[in-house]
């Protein structure tokens, strides 16, 4: 591997560069150390929060933490992670999030607060998020129906983004190579590759912030312009090309009572998929997928009094996916648009959301927040019955009461009035907080989630060589009733030394889950259907631990899933009424300050994931218990500071080098993908990659 005696001879020559710096090595120490377990979070919160003080359970994944893993996607972020699961779709190149046992349909994803719209239920958004915009990603597990409404059954992540904070002139670029599993050459060609630039200034209130992403990953095993579809399809770990523009702008004003700010994130994606060749006609047909998706949003609040503060948010979001199939020549070099069934089409989808709350503080006990909310979406296309629209609109409130310092209570109430679904008349939650004692504090919780279809499942047909789905226009909206307990001790002994240490459980029981079926016309076709039947359990017990410049988090998890199919599976002695998973996942990191060097290390064991599925034989419908394969997950990344404005990383990602893991399924009739061994990666890869940071006051 040419590539990794390269890395192994960057980390020792940047590690004889005399450091440099001691004050670097100061920051690089704070940045990893006792902050970790001291953040403000924002989601779902009144005003900004200590981790400690919010009523909810949060997870937090920092910026730091975020460029010692040198990600080029949120997917890279959060695979290690606890309760996160992603799938892969090869035929369309795109992945979906699942989150404590739930799919992504049932993950909110927010961008600065703002509701990302997809095309379908995969949350292809999650990567369309330029990743050195990132701040920080706060996620809060289970319903939040309340505060951000449908699709927050199983929990919300929310990318919070940078902004400029210091009055100065910042100037950021960022290049780096990595080989997909053995594939790689320069800059071009076979591997992945990415560069960033951007730029922020801030001035007596004013800021500026704007920047620019590459990301080229030129696939794996792409196919050779000659290959047949017999061998295209024989190979199932075939990784499509995707290249992506990323560009994002940030204008905004600080003001002692009155701050305001506008962003826009522009996202130009294109999937290359190669078709078979044709020996017969000397043709094929290739497919470019492109993506086109801008957000834009405008936020502020303001101050009237010391006790009643006004927000608003107000937010575009546009969305157009674009299939291009073109039939090669190879005798002729000429090309011609192909006539088959879904192999010319536009999609577009357009939401726009109206937010407003109020937060008043009656005593320093009583706060109340009430709040109007309005989502407007609209789509069109080939693929799309009519122009459909959903208007949802809703009156929110919840308040936050301190019976004494060590009791709090929020309980909350949504009303919803739907254009095109039966709401639920009310929509309540109520989440306690008890401080034991000076370390340990006690959550307990209860929401009732909802989740109304979205038009991509109520008028959306995709029909192409390997899907074969029907929109349902009379689905029903989803509901949940879930029951959340955690405890946590927290001990912090002086500034450098602080320990953490959190069990949690969860009990979530739903109804009208919308999960794909046969249709009772046609049971070769999959559409969607509202199953009466779906529980998941389980919990976590995660422990952190920061000493200086070492920080090592542990945590394990057992999450169960109980569906419509356990009663009907062929063997019920296989398995208890919960098909049980488990997952351990550790991280530790150690910064050598003296030399300014961060070593990295994530890992994930993910257990075996028993599920039961639905199969149609000869026209029938048939329950089998089926079971995915366990694997691990490592990436191990070293830091290195070699001037003061300058930071090199090398490493290696998915340390063990898994490709896929088995399954059981045969998948026959399943809706988007096929039995066999599941493609999880492209094996291991190598990580060179250079970062600039400079500033001036």
């Amino acid at each position: 591997m040419r590539i990794g005696l390269l890395l192994m001879v960057m980390i020792l020559v940047g590690s004889t560069i005399q450091a440099q710096d001691k004050s670097a090595g100061k920051e690089l120490k704070a940045d990893t150390a006792v902050n970790g377990l001291k953040e403000v979070v924002v989601t779902g919160e009144y005003q900004p929060q200590s981790l400690r003080n919010s009523v909810y359970r949060t997870r937090i994944i920092n910026s730091e933490r975020i460029r010692l893993r040198a990600a080029t996607n949120i997917q890279q972020v959060l695979n290690t992670e606890l309760g996160f699961r992603f799938s892969n779709d090869m035929t369309l190149g795109t992945s979906d999030v699942m989150l404590m046992g739930m799919s992504g349909r049932n993950v909110k994803i927010l961008l600065d607060g703002v509701p990302m719209i997809d095309r379908t239920d995969t949350r292809e958004s999650l990567n369309q998020i330029d990743i050195n915009s990132i701040d920080r990603i706060e996620i809060v597990e289970g319903p939040l129906s309340v505060s951000y409404g449908t699709d927050a059954l199983a929990g919300v992540i929310n990318i919070i983004t940078k902004r400029a904070i210091k009055e100065t002139i910042s100037l950021n670029a960022r290049v780096q190579e990595e080989t997909v599993g053995d594939e790689y050459s320069p800059f071009s060609k076979k591997g992945a590759h990415l560069q960033n630039v951007g730029a922020s200034w801030q001035s007596k209130g004013w800021s500026i912030l704007a920047g620019v992403t590459h990301n080229d990953f030129n696939g794996f095993k792409s196919a050779p312009p000659l290959a047949t579809s017999a061998e295209i399809a024989a190979d199932i770990n075939r990784w499509k090309p995707k290249e992506q523009w990323l560009g994002n702008g940030r204008l905004g004003y600080n003001g002692d009572k009155f701050n305001v700010w506008y962003r826009i994130d522009y996202a130009d994606e294109t999937i290359l998929s190669k078709g078979g060749y044709n020996p017969n006609i000397f043709k094929s047909v290739n497919q470019k997928y492109i993506t086109n998706r801008y957000t834009q949003q405008l936020q502020g609040d303001y101050k009237l009094t010391d006790k009643l503060q006004l927000s608003g948010i107000l937010a575009y979001s546009n969305l157009k996916r674009a299939t291009q199939s073109v039939l090669h020549d190879y005798s002729t070099g000429k090309e011609e648009l192909s006539g088959g069934v879904g192999e010319q089409d536009i999609s577009k989808f357009q939401s726009t959301s109206i937010r407003a709350t109020a937060q008043y503080r009656l005593s320093d006990q009583l706060s109340f927040q009430p709040g109007v909310e309005i989502n407007l979406d609209g789509s069109s296309g080939a693929r799309i019955k009519g122009n459909p629209s959903i208007n949802d609109y809703a009156f929110f409130i919840s308040s936050e009461w301190k019976v004494t310092n060590a009791i709090t209570i929020r309980p909350g109430a949504r009303f919803i009035k739907n254009s095109v679904y039966d709401a639920p008349p009310i929509i309540p939650s109520l989440n306690t907080k008890f401080r034991l004692n000076k370390d340990f504090d006690l959550r307990f919780g209860y929401a009732n989630g909802f989740r109304s279809p979205a038009l991509r499942e109520l008028y959306y047909d995709f029909f192409d060589a390997s899907h074969s789905i029907l929109g349902n226009k009379n689905l029903k909206a989803e509901q949940s009733h879930s029951f959340t307990g955690s405890l946590t001790f927290t001990k912090s002994d002086n500034e450098n030394t602080d320990f953490r240490s959190a069990i949690s459980g969860f009990y979530n029981t739903f109804r009208n889950r919308i999960d794909f079926g046969l249709s009772a016309s046609d049971p070769t076709i999959t559409t969607l259907i509202n199953i009466s039947r779906y529980k998941t359990t389980g919990g976590t017990f995660e422990n952190t631990l920061i000493i200086n410049g070492l920080q090592i988090s542990l945590g394990l998890s057992y999450i169960g899933i109980n569906n419509r199919f356990v009663a009907d599976a062929p063997k019920p002695g296989e398995s208890d009424e919960f098909a049980w998973t488990p997952e351990v996942n550790s991280n530790i990191t150690y910064a050598f300050s003296k030399i300014g060097t961060t070593i990295n290390l994530a890992y994930k064991f993910s257990g075996r994931r028993p599920f039961y599925q639905l199969n149609n034989n000869n026209g029938t419908e048939q329950v089998s218990l089926e079971r995915t394969g366990s694997y691990s997950n490592a990436d191990l990344m070293i830091n290195k500071k070699i001037l003061k404005s300058l930071n090199l990383n090398a490493g290696v990602k998915n340390l063990f080098g898994v490709t896929t893991i088995s399954s059981t399924s045969v998948a026959t009739g399943a809706a988007h993908s096929t039995g066999g061994p599941v493609p999880l990666n492209y094996g291991r890869s190598y990580v060179l990659g250079l970062s600039f940071n400079w500033d001036r006051n």
